[in-house]
């Protein structure tokens, strides 16, 4: 298994270089097709908006909007003439932007998001990043809105507690464990029955015949919760990437999160790569 598409989300954002350099380090490193993804809301206004505001004004912003878009790709087509990668191709949509994303990550093995901006209006959890990972069934990566991330998985945290979602994060983040100098498995308040005879004893083995040098450790909890617990581990170890699974279902259209899902994607200090 291998990265061999990787999507990205292109937005007006002044992380979006920051986005787009991280997915060329690792369509270099996979000699993955890289795919860019510029995802616009459709221009529309009730008709007595459109008498109000007139036409002229309405030109003048679809123009806006078509200068950005011609302004977003010359500089994704500048950075990856720059970085010589030969397999790099650009999208545009005016469909809704999570659910133009969700499409074309499912022709995708890798998803490169960005952190949602943390608002007034805006519940992580109605955020882009949570609905793609949970509605995608693709291996999400997600850089958060603050630092710089010259190395992505060279030093990674597993989040691990046996169930679905986590096997399904650790199954699909196999091509960059393996070339890891280093990964962690952390297992925090393990329960026997949940985790087989000897808790991380299979996972660890598992990892091991895929060639990945692992360490696992067991946390039997802490004061704080399960997310923070996460990050805190990740600072102790300069780890550089956080691999887990992420929680929620649909109740009456509203996205429900997990609690450590929730931390990490208001919170997060590291990228994270997150399977649902």
């Amino acid at each position: 298994m291998s990265y061999k598409t990787i999507l990205v989300q292109i937005d007006p954002g002044k992380r979006c270089a920051e986005r787009v350099e991280a997915a060329i380090r690792l369509a270099l490193q996979f000699d993955a097709h890289l795919v860019a993804l510029y995802a616009l809301e459709r221009f529309s206004l009730p008709s007595y908006l459109l008498v109000q505001i007139g036409e002229e004004i309405i030109e003048g912003q679809k123009k806006a909007v078509a200068d950005e878009v011609e302004r977003a790709e010359a500089e994704f087509t500048r950075l990856t003439s720059s970085a010589g990668i030969g397999k790099a191709e650009w999208r545009t949509s005016v469909d809704n932007p999570i659910d133009a994303m969700v499409l074309s990550a499912r022709y995708a093995d890798l998803v490169v998001l960005g952190q949602s901006e943390i608002n007034d209006n805006l519940d992580i959890a109605t955020g882009l990043p949570a609905r793609v990972t949970l509605a995608a069934g693709r291996p999400v990566l997600i850089l958060p809105n603050i630092g710089t991330f010259p190395t992505i998985g060279k030093r990674i945290l597993i989040a691990w507690d046996a169930s679905r979602e986590a096997t399904r994060a650790v199954t699909d983040a196999i091509p960059l464990l393996k070339l890891a100098s280093n990964v962690s498995v952390m297992a925090v308040d393990p329960r026997l029955g949940e985790h087989g005879c000897l808790p991380g004893a299979d996972i660890g083995l598992f990892l091991a015949r895929h060639g990945v040098h692992v360490e696992v450790t067991m946390d039997p909890g802490a004061a704080i919760d399960v997310g923070n617990e996460l990050l805190s581990r990740a600072a102790d170890l300069s780890a550089d990437l956080i691999v887990m699974g992420g929680y929620g279902h649909t109740r009456l259209r509203e996205w429900v999160l997990g609690g450590a899902t929730r931390t990490i994607l208001q919170s997060m200090t590291v990228p994270v790569l997150m399977s649902h």
